[in-house]
């Protein structure tokens, strides 16, 4: 198919062998998925967009054994109701699951949900990857199941890579049984110190908080546990013994995390960035966030992520941290970057003719 790079309609393969051949057949391409998180997707005008769209289905499950492989542009919705249908899910909390975002656009993004504070992220639960290099090579990297998933862990260098090192055709996952029952509460936290300093103590405590989030409008805390039901109502009343705070109802606690993973509390337009703190920098982030007219703010996984959404039109601040912008004009990486000397050379050995994005592009 002639098409030229700019304005042209992506280029889409319906299968491995055609995402290989499509990688072969332009000088530059760049992969895009669900376009929920377009800036990922977006580069200058020599790039060929390579949509995985149609690449899609879950190609292998054995719930017996906790793993699945679907194809790249598997939209999340559909491997989360066949996970749910045998009792299973990803803990990490898919983001945009609602909005159509897909396998490959979560591992390239690198975004996880706020499940990601007891469980771990995306990068935690990959376990392989069939990926095309810069050659138009088809190659596998880690396993299918947990036990065969040995060796120097490529597939996590593509967690994040935003495309840079190749474009995943297919990887595989390990999932977890889900828990049989939820309670979320809303812990009372009045000023900006007050919500940095409960999200540390309840980082630090024993209660194995399944998630721990803060919105930066409202006075408030949120901590969700997971187990068993008989456990969990005398493990939320202790917390709720030694903080002020209050229940939600399963409703509402439903809505509130669709809310967070679905981006819901961000504006609808204008750039949205994600942000890498530690606990630490909460506070500041918070701060920096509430200085910003009309900006808001939410901070995930217990303090270690940060969101920040501007109205569009509106001029993003000066970060302090390590940022990479979701959707939105601007530049792709924001904030202090670095670029780690085996990032360099996977990035040389996999793409040496830049046939996928500079790695400080």
């Amino acid at each position: 198919m002639k098409t030229t790079a700019s304005g042209a309609s992506p280029l889409t393969p319906t299968t491995v062998a055609e995402l290989a051949e499509a990688v072969r057949s332009a000088p530059r391409v760049i992969p895009s998925g669900g376009g929920t998180k377009p800036r990922l997707a977006r580069e200058g005008e020599e790039f060929y967009r390579l949509s995985t769209a149609k690449l899609s289905g879950i190609t292998e499950y054995e719930p017996s054994e906790f793993t699945f492989t679907a194809l790249a542009g598997t939209p999340l919705k559909v491997i989360a109701a066949a996970l749910a249908e045998r009792g299973q899910y990803l803990p990490f909390d898919p983001v945009l699951l609602k909005a159509g975002a897909t396998l490959g656009g979560t591992i390239a993004a690198g975004i996880s949900g706020p499940g990601r504070f007891r469980f771990g992220g995306v990068r935690d639960f990959i376990l392989g990857v069939r990926f095309v290099d810069g050659g138009g090579r088809l190659l596998r990297m880690g396993g299918k199941v947990v036990k065969n998933a040995a060796g120097f862990d490529l597939p996590k260098f593509f967690v994040g890579s935003a495309g840079r090192f190749g474009i995943v055709a297919e990887a595989s996952f390990k999932v977890f049984p889900r828990p049989p029952g939820w309670r979320t509460l809303r812990l009372e936290a009045p000023d900006v110190a007050t919500k940095g300093r409960l999200l540390m103590e309840l980082a630090r405590g024993r209660w194995e908080i399944d998630a721990l989030d803060a919105p930066v409008e409202e006075p408030a805390v949120y901590a969700r546990l997971g187990g068993v039901n008989e456990a969990l109502d005398p493990l939320a009343m202790e917390l709720l013994t030694r903080w002020n705070g209050a229940a939600l109802t399963s409703g509402e606690a439903e809505f509130l995390w669709q809310t967070v993973t679905e981006f819901r509390w961000a504006h609808s337009g204008g750039p949205l960035v994600k942000v890498a703190l530690v606990a630490a920098q909460v506070e500041e982030f918070l701060a920096m966030v509430r200085a910003q007219p009309e900006a808001r703010g939410w901070v995930s996984g217990g303090g270690n992520t940060g969101y920040l959404s501007v109205p569009a039109g509106s001029p993003l601040p000066k970060l302090a941290w390590p940022a990479v912008m979701l959707r939105g004009d601007g530049p792709l990486w924001l904030g202090p970057t670095r670029r780690f000397e085996i990032m360099q050379r996977v990035k040389a050995a996999l793409d040496p003719q830049d046939r996928f994005p500079r790695l400080d592009a």
